[in-house]
């Protein structure tokens, strides 16, 4: 794992973190869009790292911390690369970061249906929390009467 570079992503980055991600991530997001992906790295430049090997994106994870609260999304490891330490290496990093900024606690956002993600999740040391479930709106549309 000497050659792992692991970094905050900058701006010219989003492209490809954009094409690796559906190549590597479970899913896509609303927010998996250029001017979402704009907007997290303009609003905390170290939010998004990245894990790369032979100059090729290995990984990625989003370490949000909102001032309070530690959130990890987007934790992807390219196929090529999976079960060689890159989304540990990748954790490790973002959970340094939580340290620094005063973070007590991280969660992740898992899919259910990720059987592999769970493996992984476990294995770095977090659980579910089955007394909780994530209530999400859309923005900007109006609500459906119903």
């Amino acid at each position: 794992m000497d050659d792992l570079r692991i970094r905050a992503a900058v701006p010219e980055d989003l492209d490809a973190v954009l094409a690796f991600w559906k190549v590597a991530a479970e899913g896509t997001s609303i927010s998996d869009d250029r001017s979402g992906v704009e907007r997290l790295v303009a609003r905390d430049p170290e939010a998004l790292i990245l894990a790369e090997r032979g100059g090729e994106f290995a990984g990625t994870v989003i370490a949000g911390f909102d001032g309070w609260r530690c959130h990890l999304y987007r934790l992807a490891v390219h196929p090529d690369h999976r079960r060689r330490g890159v989304g540990s290496a990748l954790l490790a990093a973002a959970e340094e970061r939580f340290v620094r900024l005063g973070g007590r606690r991280g969660d992740a956002m898992v899919l259910d249906r990720n059987e592999l993600a769970h493996h992984t999740w476990h294995a770095a040391g977090y659980t579910p929390e089955p007394q909780w479930s994530r209530w999400v709106k859309p923005l900007g549309e109006a609500p459906s009467a119903g």
